[in-house]
Order: structure tokens, then C-alpha cells, then sequence
């Protein structure tokens, strides 16, 4: 099979993948040898997605690229109706497994002096869904010959998701748009620096924590600090939520939900002998338990109203939702830990940390099954480690055909799997 590709800036890549000899061939070394066809182009691809990066909601072009290679190889691709995600089944049949990848990039200065450095100011994939992008992308590529020969036992769908890093975010749009239709199970991956290359990382249960946004504004009468009685002391009334409101929520919320607040903005007047009539602050909540997390918001909102009560001070809470808790499912895990240990080693395959971070693959999870693992991309001998969200964050590149060889064999153990 010969595939060729045009990048946007009119190179031209052409690759093919051997057949598969007489008699069969195992899984395992197809796949090495399709990663050494087509190694290269994959590479390729991320880098200029790297180098062209696109903002949650604007993700066009990157769509586009995605529809003319999975087109090129003979699938027929959908866009989102907004035309800036992709949906596309591989195969045939009533049994349909999802797996997910994420396009957008961060509001943020790409700080590294590689040849593929982002051509976008202020604008970089500092998260690693490039690399997710150009995975998915190869597990496309290879199902997409597998299917020709019919050695696909069911329908794999690839959702390539909008606006993961945003507030509301894509997956509503994918789910809106039929992505979970018929599905069974969803699977995704993620970049995990801090782990090395070459590993995997899996866990059941909770795996990411829910994400809200709260903000707290206080208004009241102001005036002179050396009269407060006459005054709506904000300053202090601010000062007992900055303080008080954690401490509360600590002893009215299990200890076993994780639930975090932090505060990340604070406001209060200028003067240093005059009591403002305003006052603000902003922060997160996070926490690992779907019930938690469902009862926030008015909890939260009584919790403010107590810590302010008898200082004068009008209080106005804006609680916004963010994304629910990623909770892996427990046979889903199963599926990918097994497939992932089939694909590289089964002592490659480790238990992954809990993040308190969001995803918000969780909106996958509250209609289907399914499990997001960690793929290892930490760069050997780095001088120092730099994490998702960071200027300087990069990849090592072999990551992406261990991330082909794993979600590849996940997708033809969930299909193969009767469980779900």
C-alpha cells in the first residue's frame, strides 16, 4: 500500500506499508514495520503542527490537514459542523470503539530553539496535542490497512477534538455531533513528560480531577481606615474568604474526594488609609469525585455567605463549571493496560499518578466506558524537566510510534473484547 501527502507548504511525502507476507504476519511486527515506512512522515506531520498552531476554537487549518490525510488514505472523514474538529470511522459492523486526540494549542510564547519552533506568536503546543494529533493520525493511517484486508473486527472511530483547553470546551461539540453514536467504549492518550519515553502509564478510577472556576466579589459602603465602624470593612471580609472559605470546605467535604480550592487572583483597593467599596478573587476548584463535584456550587456558596456574615459586605458568587473528573473505567483499564503491555512490554506498562489537573475527556466517560492512559515522552538527559503547560515543553519523538503501537492494539483488544 502507497499512501502520498502533501503538506500545507506543498511537500510532498510518499510512503507505503509492506503487505503482509503469506500465512500472516503478528500484529506487533507489522506495525515495526509500517513505524519504519511511514516513522518519518509521522514526525513530520507533528512538527508542523508544532510549528502551526492554533487556538481552542480556531483549530481550522490543523482540521483540514487532518481530513486530506486520512482522505488520502482512503477514509472518508467529517468535519465538525464549526469545520474545526474531524470525526471519521475505520472498518465496518455494529461494534464501534472511539479514540480521541485533542488540536489545540496554548496562549503561550514557544520558548525552544528547535527548527519546528512556533511560527505563531504567542501561540504554542506547550500541552502535546500535536502529538496526540499526529498519533491518532498513525492509528488512522494503519487501521485503514488493516480494514482493506479485513483483519479490523468492527468500526474504529477517531475524534479529533476542538478546544480542549478552554472553558465551555470542545468534547459537548464532538459528543453533539454523533461522535459517541453506536460507540462502546473511548479511549485516549496524553503526554506525560515527567515520565520517561517508552513507558505507559494506566490507572482505574480516578485519573484527572473536575476543574470549576469561582469568582467572589464584595461590595460595601467604603471610607477612611481610621473609621471601619463606619465602613463595610472589605479588605477584611475578603480576607476571612481567602482564608476561611478552604478551611471550611476542607471540614464539610470527605477528605477521600480530593477537593482542592486555590485562589489565583485577589483585588482590593489601592490606597493604603482608605477601606474600598470593591473587592475580588478568583480561583479553582478541583476534586476527584463526581458527587463532590455535583454539589460544589451551592455548598461553596453557603460556605462564602457563613465567612462573611456579620462584617456588612455584600457578597455575589459566579460559579462556573469547568469539566467533570476523569473516573477510568475499570475493565476499559484493563483493556488498555493489556493491549499497551502486548505493544511495547509488559514492564513498560506502569501505574500512573492521579492529576489534579482537568481533561475534559471526561464528557466522554458520563455517556460510554472507557479509559485515558499516559504516554511517556520525558527526553532522556534533558538538563531539566519541563512540564505540560510550560514555554519550553517538547517531546521525544520516538513517543509517537510507541503511541501508534498502543492505541492500535487497544483498539483491536476493545473490539475484540465482549465485556463492554
Amino acid at each position: 500500500m502507497t499512501s502520498t501527502l502533501t503538506l500545507p507548504e506543498g511537500r510532498t511525502l510518499t510512503s507505503s506499508w509492506p503487505e503482509t507476507p503469506p500465512g500472516g504476519d503478528p500484529l506487533p511486527g507489522q506495525l515495526d514495520r509500517w513505524l519504519v515506512a511511514r516513522g518519518a512522515e509521522l514526525v513530520a506531520i507533528r512538527r508542523h503542527i508544532h510549528a502551526h498552531p492554533e487556538l481552542s476554537g480556531e483549530e481550522f487549518e490543523t482540521a483540514a490537514l487532518v481530513a486530506r490525510t486520512l482522505t488520502a488514505a482512503g477514509l472518508s472523514p467529517q468535519m465538525l459542523p464549526k469545520g474545526n474538529g474531524v470525526i471519521c470511522d475505520i472498518g465496518s459492523g455494529d461494534r464501534v470503539i472511539a479514540l480521541r486526540a485533542d488540536l489545540d494549542a496554548l496562549p503561550l510564547p514557544d520558548a525552544k530553539d528547535v527548527p519546528y519552533r512556533s511560527t505563531v506568536d504567542n501561540v504554542c503546543h506547550a500541552c502535546g496535542h500535536d502529538a496526540h494529533t499526529t498519533i491518532l493520525l498513525g492509528v488512522g493511517l494503519a487501521l485503514a490497512q488493516l480494514a482493506e484486508t479485513d483483519g479490523l473486527p468492527g468500526r474504529v472511530r477517531l475524534l479529533f477534538q476542538p478546544a480542549e483547553e478552554q472553558m465551555p470546551s470542545g468534547a459537548p461539540d464532538v459528543i453533539a455531533a454523533g461522535g459517541l453514536k453506536d460507540v462502546s467504549a473511548v479511549y485516549a492518550l496524553h503526554c506525560a513528560p515527567l515520565l520517561p519515553v517508552g513507558l505507559v502509564g494506566v490507572r482505574s478510577g480516578p485519573f484527572t480531577a473536575a476543574a470549576d472556576k469561582i469568582e467572589i466579589r464584595l461590595t460595601g459602603k467604603g471610607g477612611h481606615t481610621a473609621r471601619p465602624h463606619l465602613t463595610a470593612d472589605l479588605v477584611y471580609a475578603l480576607g476571612r474568604i481567602l482564608v476561611g472559605l478552604p478551611a471550611l470546605l476542607n471540614r464539610r467535604v470527605d477528605p477521600l474526594a480530593g477537593m482542592s480550592m486555590v485562589w489565583g487572583a485577589v483585588r482590593a483597593g489601592e490606597a493604603a488609609n482608605a477601606i474600598p467599596s470593591e473587592a475580588l478573587a478568583r480561583g479553582t476548584v478541583r476534586t476527584l469525585n463526581k458527587e463532590a463535584w455535583r454539589e460544589a456550587p451551592e455548598l461553596i456558596t453557603e460556605l462564602a455567605q457563613a465567612a462573611v456574615e456579620g462584617t456588612g459586605a455584600d457578597l455575589d458568587v459566579t460559579y462556573t463549571r469547568g469539566v467533570p473528573p476523569v473516573v477510568n473505567d475499570r475493565l476499559a483499564t484493563a483493556v488498555v493496560a493489556g493491549a499497551a503491555g502486548a505493544a511495547l512490554g509488559a514492564e513498560r506498562v506502569v501505574e500512573a499518578e492521579i492529576s489534579m489537573g482537568g481533561e475534559d475527556f471526561a464528557y466522554y466517560l458520563d455517556h460510554v466506558p472507557g479509559a485515558m492512559i499516559r504516554l511517556g515522552t520525558g527526553i532522556p538527559g534533558a538538563s531539566e524537566r519541563v512540564d505540560i503547560h510550560q514555554s519550553a515543553f517538547d517531546i521525544d519523538e520516538r513517543a509517537i510510534g510507541h503511541g501508534v503501537r498502543v492505541m492500535v492494539h487497544t483498539a483491536l483488544a476493545a473490539l475484540s473484547a465482549g465485556a463492554f
